[in-house]
């Protein structure tokens, strides 16, 4: 009996959720092989984490949309126009950056509150609504920028994007590394393996399956190496990047929101039901409107970081970022049909496209082959997930 009820205790580790990772470290070390080691190197690494902070912070805020059901067709170009806004504001009018800055979220902030006021209210599909901001959005851009670079930006401005914290370098194994980083890595370190206690401690008092001794050490030190590689590289490099904290904070925040709080749960049960989710008396049409008008002042934040991380703002910036940000969600393992997915595996798939991209750019390859390779893998991720979920029904 108590073998038996030990037995049940035990779960298996979850594919759906951890695959993605297994999948990242493959695909890194493939383009290891094929580049000679060099997209491990130190620049490189560095390079992948701010040439990718824009993407991770808008597919943080397209999972809110994917969640539904839906997506955001609109978000290169409002990203676009509100990079030139900043930018504008501090070139041509003198403002102080932190105008700029303002002024780049506001104007996010209203292409998302116009979005939702459609979406929510006129009850337009979500399709058509950011297709139009989508069209728009890259209008006024090339409107106030009139076709034209704006730049350069100053260094307090750049700052945020291709800025680092300070901190002090000490000697160890004849290197020099940057002692902020090791202390983020021991302290992220201990976090990792409290919490992953604490949720473990909890499963157990409420009767829940936990893993194995063996699987839960296999998947700690799978991601505390993970940890340990990228900031010992950013160590011996320049230390941690300002986006990397930007980053790491709103991940933070949205997964919080995601999974402790009532707004986020109201978010998947519109995605999974979304009748079912208004008979139960979920205002969805104020969960439409937020979540719109939200991705809006995502897409300011994630101009600034463009443009600053650029030193200047252009017309065709943000070209393509929907696609890469939606594919991020869904790379991920967020369902097509809504109700399913997590911001850590948003994070996750924006990486896999991130490496894929840098690493196809070392080996050489072609922006045609690149598109061609990414359109396979946003195929095949969808395509698994659909057929995983026949065969369960």
């Amino acid at each position: 009996m108590e073998a038996q009820a030990i037995k049940k205790q035990r779960g298996n580790i979850d594919l759906k959720q951890y695959g993605m990772i297994l999948a990242l470290i493959a695909i890194y070390l493939l383009f290891y092989f094929l580049t000679g080691g060099i997209n491990a190197s130190s620049a490189n690494i560095n390079n992948l984490i701010m040439q990718n902070g824009y993407i991770i912070i808008l597919s943080v805020g397209m999972l809110l949309c994917v969640l539904t059901g839906n997506i955001d067709l609109g978000v290169g170009s409002v990203v676009a126009v509100c990079g030139a806004s900043a930018a504008i504001a501090v070139v041509d009018f003198g403002m102080p950056v932190f105008v700029g800055f303002f002024a780049a979220i506001a104007i996010g902030g209203l292409f998302g509150i116009f979005t939702g006021f459609f979406v929510s209210v006129l009850s337009i599909p979500p399709f058509i609504v950011t297709l139009a901001t989508m069209l728009i959005g890259r209008g006024f851009t090339y409107t106030i920028l009139q076709a034209q670079t704006k730049g350069p930006l100053p260094p307090s401005y750049t700052k945020i994007g291709a800025g680092f914290l300070t901190s002090k370098k000490i000697p160890m194994f004849g290197n020099d590394f940057d002692l902020l980083c090791i202390l983020v890595a021991i302290v992220a370190s201990i976090l990792i393996i409290l919490s992953t206690l604490r949720a473990n401690n909890t499963k157990k008092k409420y009767g829940f399956s936990v893993l194995p001794q063996w699987q839960e050490a296999i998947k700690l030190g799978i991601i505390l190496f993970i940890v340990w590689f990228v900031l010992m590289k950013l160590a011996t490099y320049k230390g941690i990047p300002i986006v990397l904290v930007l980053m790491g904070v709103l991940v933070a925040i949205y997964h919080f929101i995601t999974e402790k709080t009532v707004a986020g749960r109201q978010i998947y049960a519109l995605g999974g039901n979304a009748k079912a989710a208004s008979l139960s008396g979920i205002n969805t049409r104020k969960v439409y409107f937020w979540v719109y008008a939200n991705m809006g002042l995502l897409c300011g934040i994630a101009g600034i970081v463009l443009s600053a991380r650029n030193a200047s703002a252009t017309p065709k910036a943000g070209d393509g970022f929907e696609m890469d940000a939606i594919a991020s969600c869904y790379i991920g393992g967020a369902a097509i049909a809504g109700g399913s997915g997590t911001i850590l595996g948003a994070v996750v798939g924006a990486l896999i496209m991130g490496i894929l991209n840098n690493g196809m750019s070392l080996v050489g390859l072609s922006t045609d082959i690149q598109k061609i390779v990414k359109g396979m893998v946003l195929l095949g991720a969808v395509t698994i997930d659909l057929v995983s979920k026949q065969k369960k029904s």
